[in-house]
C-alpha cells in the first residue's frame, strides 16, 4: 500500500526530463529487437580525447574532498580558457565547479530572486529548473522567420514589464535549433540588458562547438554576464558531469553563494574528474586537432542532414553549431491529418513507432503542442571510428555512408516519411 505522504505542488507539476526519457525508450526498443535511428538525446558522439582519460587514470586515486568552489589548478585553468577562446578575464576565486553547468544553472536561478525571462523555444530543462525554484517566467516568443532568436526590440519591451529584478537565459550555439548570435545581435541585446539591469546567464555549452567563431555576450555586457559551460559537449565526456559557470567581479557574491549552495548540496565534483578535466582546458596541441575534426565531422553529417531533408518541404535552418536540426512539417499539415497525426507528439509517435526514429517535439522545448515541429539530434554514429577514419575519405557522403551509416539511412527514412500516400 502507497504511503500517504504528501508531496510539495511544485514537484508534482515536474515531469522527467524529455531528453533523458527518449534516451532510454530507444535503449528499451533496441534492447527488444527494433531498430532505433537515435536522434533524441544530444549527447556528443567522439570519445573523451586520450590525453583526458589518461589524466583521469593517473588521478584515480585521488579521493579528499576538494573546495566547495573547485579545485584551485582547474578554476585557474577554466579562467585562462576563457581568456584564451573569448579575450573575456574571470578570476579564479569567481569560478564554480559544479557536477555539470545543468546543475550550476539551477543553483544561480535558487539563489537569485529575480523573474526569468526565456525564449520560445528553450532548452527543455530551463522551464522545470524555474519551477522547482520557484521563479515567475516571461517567455518571449521566437518564430523561423527571426531564425529562433530574442530580438533586442522583444527583450526591451518584455523587460519593460517587470518589476523588481530580471534574469535571462541566453544559450547559443542554440539547444534546440542549432542557431546562435553574431556579434551585432549579440552587442544590441547586451545594450538592453544593461539598460534594464538584467543579470544574463550565457549557456555556452556549445560555445566550443560553433562551426564558425564563437563570440560571447560577456565581451559586450561584463558586469552582467555569467558563462556557463562545461565538458559534456566538445569534450565528449557528458558521464563525466563537470560544469563550468565564470562571475564577473560585479557578482562576486554570487559566485560566493553559488559555493555555499555547493556546499550543502552536492558538495564538489569528484576529485578525479576534477585533476582530469584540468588537462581539458589547458588545450594541448591534441585537444585542438580532436576539436578541429569533431568539428569538420559534425558540420559534414550536418550538411548531409540538410541536403537531403531539402528534397522535402520541411523547413528548418542550417545548423551553425552544436549537432542539432529544428523542423517544421507544417507545410504537410493536410497530408498528415489524414493520417491522425494532429500535433507535434502525434508526429513523432508515429515516426518512433512507424520509422524507429526517435526525435523530441516541438512542444518539450515550449512550442504550442498543435505545432507540427520536432528535434533532431544527428548523433546516432561511432565517433571513434569517425575521428579515425574521416580525413580518408576526399568525398564526404561516402564518409557518411560508411562512418555514419544510421545518419545516411536515417535521413532518407525521415524525409520519405513525409511522401507515403
Amino acid at each position: 500500500m502507497e504511503h500517504p505522504f504528501r508531496f510539495t505542488e511544485v514537484v508534482t507539476g515536474i515531469k522527467p526530463s524529455a531528453t533523458l526519457a527518449i534516451n532510454q525508450k530507444s535503449k528499451e526498443l533496441l534492447e527488444a529487437g527494433k531498430t532505433i535511428y537515435r536522434f533524441g538525446l544530444g549527447q556528443s558522439p567522439f570519445p573523451v580525447p586520450n590525453l583526458v582519460t589518461a589524466a583521469l587514470k593517473e588521478n584515480a586515486h585521488q579521493k579528499d574532498y576538494l573546495n566547495t568552489k573547485g579545485l584551485q589548478e582547474l578554476r585557474e585553468a577554466v579562467a585562462q580558457y576563457h581568456l584564451r577562446k573569448d579575450g573575456l578575464e574571470f578570476k579564479a576565486e569567481n569560478i564554480q565547479i559544479g557536477p555539470g553547468s545543468k546543475e550550476l544553472i539551477y543553483g544561480v536561478m535558487l539563489a537569485l530572486d529575480a523573474t526569468l525571462i526565456l525564449a520560445n523555444p528553450s532548452w527543455v530543462s530551463y522551464e522545470p529548473q524555474a519551477r522547482l525554484s520557484t521563479k515567475t517566467i516571461q517567455w518571449i516568443d521566437t518564430d523561423f522567420e527571426q531564425k529562433w532568436k530574442i530580438s533586442p526590440e522583444q527583450l526591451d519591451a518584455c523587460a519593460a514589464t517587470i518589476s523588481g529584478s530580471k534574469m535571462m537565459l541566453l544559450n547559443y550555439p542554440n539547444n534546440p535549433s542549432g542557431q546562435t548570435y553574431t556579434e551585432q545581435e549579440l552587442q544590441a541585446i547586451a545594450h538592453i540588458a544593461r539598460k534594464h539591469n538584467i543579470i544574463i546567464v550565457s549557456d555556452e555549452i556549445y560555445g566550443a562547438l560553433a562551426y564558425e567563431k564563437h563570440c560571447s555576450i560577456a565581451a559586450y555586457y561584463r558586469e552582467g554576464t555569467i558563462v556557463t559551460a562545461g565538458l559534456s559537449k566538445w569534450c565528449g565526456a557528458g558521464g563525466w558531469r563537470l560544469g563550468t559557470a565564470a562571475f564577473p567581479d560585479e557578482l562576486s557574491r554570487l559566485a560566493n553563494y553559488m559555493g555555499i549552495i555547493a556546499s550543502e548540496t552536492y558538495t564538489a565534483v569528484a576529485a578525479p574528474i576534477q585533476y582530469a578535466a584540468v588537462e581539458a582546458f589547458r588545450e594541448s596541441p591534441s585537444i585542438k586537432d580532436y576539436l578541429i575534426k569533431s568539428k569538420a565531422i559534425l558540420k559534414s553529417v550536418s550538411n548531409y542532414c540538410e541536403t537531403t531533408l531539402k528534397e522535402s518541404r520541411l523547413e528548418f535552418h542550417s545548423s551553425e553549431g552544436g549537432f542539432y536540426l529544428f523542423i517544421v512539417a507544417e507545410a504537410y499539415r493536410e497530408e498528415l491529418e489524414k493520417r491522425n497525426i494532429k500535433d507535434g507528439k502525434d508526429l513523432v509517435n508515429a515516426l518512433l513507432e512507424e520509422t524507429g526514429i526517435a526525435v523530441l517535439p516541438g512542444s518539450d522545448f515550449g512550442r504550442e503542442e498543435t505545432e507540427l515541429s520536432f528535434r533532431l539530434a544527428y548523433v546516432d554514429f561511432d565517433g571513434k571510428q569517425a575521428l579515425e577514419q574521416y580525413e580518408t575519405f576526399p568525398d564526404k557522403s561516402e564518409f557518411i555512408r560508411k562512418c555514419c551509416p544510421a545518419i545516411f539511412e536515417g535521413m532518407k527514412i525521415l524525409r520519405n516519411f513525409f511522401h507515403t500516400p
